[in-house]
């Protein structure tokens, strides 16, 4: 990758808009952030409440806004230190303050015509991708001509620095482990679930398998399986399936308690779906069945995953970028086709994930 200064005067983009999903920063905010997250859905309310029950147990108040300032402030470091100091970061949010509105009304008063966009979502699918440049287009057509052209960088699943940032995260957990539990530990790799409608539309499934199997390769081969977290919709809609719990509860039966490395791949974060799925529910049920657990801790600001960021953007200032991926499936599109990942059709509509996912 080149590393070159980049002149302002020849940059093709003037900023980067960081975009996330949001939580909320203290108890009163709970409810109005669900009510942004099921605006315009046929979400019961009771189940709203009781997603707000999980923020309420840990104080009302979701890390997710936290960790991803922690991110922008490495991001930052990153970009001073190859030249790139010239382009502002700006951070807005799908559901909760800074609000993406407010944020690309922001670039504009500054004078902002044309940003780079990256999303903290490195997989495929309508909640995860497509949605977001729907909120970006909305944005901008809520401001005006005043708006900034914003373009969002490709997913980044198979780059090989989140590889390498997510094996070193899983070396981690296992060297948390009794060092006779490690040559047979599992790896239980974890993404949110989502409807079958929407997973089916989509690469969301295809992509994550893949990134599975490159982490497992980069840890020596461990043996692996993805499962899911986080459900939210209704019984009678089909989603994605193992859940995380389920998986462990029918090793157990089938007599397989060795020890389980669950590791959070489908999301950048530790926020609060890990905090409640990962370190409660899962921890409680494999300490109830006697099965060793270690969590992997997500990318978060590891250093591996801010050069990625640093080298995609720097794709995108290029006119022959290097454009690194590895597997079976090389980079993926920089511009998405108009089918990529369509919405959901109207049974499903509005179930995306609720509490705060880095997929939704």
């Amino acid at each position: 990758m080149r590393n070159q200064a980049h002149a302002p005067e020849k940059l093709p983009y003037q900023a980067i808009l960081f975009l996330s999903f949001g939580g909320p920063d203290k108890p009163e905010d709970v409810i109005p952030f669900l009510e942004n997250v099921l605006r315009g859905r046929h979400v019961p309310r009771e189940r709203m409440h009781e997603v707000a029950e999980h923020y309420f147990q840990f104080g009302g108040k979701s890390p997710i806004n936290e960790q991803n300032l922690a991110l922008i402030a490495a991001i930052r470091r990153e970009l001073d230190a190859h030249g790139l100091g010239e382009l502002p970061i700006y951070f807005g949010n799908r559901n909760w303050h800074p609000l993406l509105g407010d944020t690309v009304a922001q670039m504009a008063a500054d004078g902002v015509k044309r940003a780079l966009c990256f999303v903290t979502s490195s997989f495929s699918s309508y909640s995860g991708c497509r949605q977001y440049r729907e909120n970006i287009l909305a944005a901008r057509a809520a401001v005006g001509p005043s708006a900034p052209e914003i373009d969002k960088i490709r997913v980044w699943y198979n780059h090989p620095l989140f590889v390498e940032a997510m094996a070193d995260r899983v070396c981690e957990a296992l060297a948390r482990l009794p060092v006779k539990e490690r040559e047979s530990a599992l790896i239980a790799f974890t993404a949110h679930s989502i409807p079958m409608a929407m997973a089916e539309s989509s690469e969301y499934v295809k992509q994550l398998k893949e990134s599975c199997r490159l982490v497992a390769a980069a840890v020596g081969g461990h043996a692996y399986e993805l499962v899911y977290q986080s459900r939210s919709g209704p019984p009678r809609q089909p989603w994605l399936e193992p859940d995380i719990g389920d998986f462990i509860r029918g090793r157990a039966a089938a007599g397989r308690k060795d020890a389980l490395i669950v590791t959070p791949i489908g999301f950048v974060s530790d926020h609060m779906e890990i905090m409640f799925d990962l370190d409660e529910e899962a921890r409680q049920i494999c300490d109830g069945l006697g099965i060793p657990m270690a969590r992997s801790l997500s990318v978060g600001t590891h250093p591996s995953f801010v050069k990625m960021v640093r080298l995609l953007i720097e794709e995108r200032l290029q006119a022959n970028p290097l454009r690194l991926a590895i597997g079976q499936y090389g980079p993926n599109h920089d511009v998405c086709r108009e089918e990529c990942c369509p919405a959901m059709p109207p049974f499903t509509a509005g179930k995306a994930p609720m509490a705060g996912s880095s997929v939704a």
